[in-house]
């Protein structure tokens, strides 16, 4: 009696568990905030089936790294560090994030990209139409 107690306890625990754990997917969704101030880091694309990434050649060498600034307002600030004096340029447009989808606009430009990695510490896209990857970190 007690071996019928102990199987039906354990049948009954796994079956809560399978069905607890299939409607929690998320479609491969990253669920931790876009917000925040990401400093560029490396670009690259696929090649051969292989991520190639590279440091960023767009970082002025002895300059801070330029970054992208998504704000919760859904603005965009790009900063570029230029020249010897290491001059800030900042570039202000929008975001809007559609799943795992990011679609920069600034003036009349608009390039969308697959959020590839999200995480508290790295941004990692690629842009749909010209397939290069970008990485950002906090």
């Amino acid at each position: 009696m007690k071996t019928k107690r102990i199987l039906f306890a354990v049948l009954l625990s796994i079956g809560l568990f399978a069905t607890s754990c299939s409607n929690d997917d998320n479609d491969g969704e990253t669920i931790v905030p876009i917000q925040g101030k990401y400093n560029l880091s490396q670009t690259g694309s696929i090649i051969n089936g292989q991520e190639v990434l590279i440091d960023a050649p767009q970082n002025a060498s002895g300059c801070n790294k330029d970054y992208l600034d998504l704000r919760l307002s859904n603005a965009a600030v790009m900063g570029d560090y230029n020249g010897s004096n290491c001059a800030l340029t900042e570039t202000t447009g929008t975001y809007v994030r559609s799943h795992n989808d990011l679609t920069l606009t600034v003036g009349n430009t608009s390039t969308t990209s697959d959020i590839m990695n999200l995480t508290n510490k790295e941004l990692k896209i690629k842009d749909k139409t010209t397939g290069i990857i970008t990485v950002y970190t906090r």
